[in-house]
């Protein structure tokens, strides 16, 4: 049951672990949760991987640090299999899907309010050298945009995948942990932080369970770690040296 759907961690143009976990666990989906950073069509990339499981994914800021990385994504055969913003049904559990990151550009949840509501909006707004091919800039095509996240929050779902991190996180936003909680979620799983951290403290608080899946790391549905990530510990040690 556990190995059902797998969530993988940042790849950041590693993807060599990715099929000897799939042929060992033979999971009916797996979720990336972002910064894929790819360096040839996602279908050309995963292509043994589909043979054998479902494959989807959310995106993260470096997505768009490059044409190339955008365009490998959501200019791919792939592109369909994006969860940001949707809630589909992977091995009988409803997944929902918040890609990108918050940037002040367009909305801080610390602020009053945001600046532009949606793309459109920020379309409407911009001189159009700002622009990128007619529509947001190439950057801002990985940031969060409000219409995105209340789509979501009208919708139900049972699994939440984010990029950004829940307020568990001490980097964390709050409008997350309101996000599951409206949509009825159990767990939220993100990347962007490349470390596992412990959240369980916080478990009661939040009404949900929250599980950061690190660099290149693999994490089962009720938050066993399949492949540890290559940073984990990581960023907890550096914040114990400076403490």
């Amino acid at each position: 049951m556990k190995h059902q759907v797998l969530f993988f961690g940042d790849l950041h143009g590693g993807f060599d672990h990715c099929l000897p976990i799939v042929e060992q666990y033979r999971p009916q989906a797996i979720v990336l949760l972002g910064d894929l950073e790819l360096a040839a069509p996602m279908q050309e990339v995963f292509r043994e991987v589909r043979q054998l499981t479902q494959v989807w994914w959310i995106p993260g800021n470096h997505d768009t640090d490059e044409e190339q990385y955008f365009d490998h994504l959501y200019h791919s055969e792939m592109a369909d299999f994006n969860l940001d913003g949707r809630v589909v049904e992977l091995a009988g559990i409803r997944v929902a899907g918040l890609g990108g990151v918050f940037r002040g550009k367009i909305w801080h949840p610390a602020a009053e309010c945001w600046n532009y509501f949606s793309p459109e909006d920020y379309v409407r707004d911009c001189h159009p050298r700002q622009l990128w091919r007619g529509g947001v800039s190439l950057r801002n095509r990985s940031s969060i945009f409000p219409e995105t996240f209340m789509a979501l929050r009208a919708q139900k779902a049972d699994i939440l995948v984010t990029h950004e991190a829940p307020s568990c996180n001490r980097f964390g936003f709050a409008v997350i942990d309101r996000l599951a909680r409206q949509m009825g979620a159990c767990a939220v799983f993100h990347g962007h932080h490349h470390d596992n951290y412990d959240y369980s403290p916080h478990f009661e608080r939040l009404g949900f369970e929250v599980y950061s899946v690190g660099l290149r790391g693999v994490t089962a549905l009720d938050g066993s770690v399949i492949r540890p990530g290559e940073e984990d510990g990581v960023n907890e040690s550096r914040v114990a040296r400076i403490g």
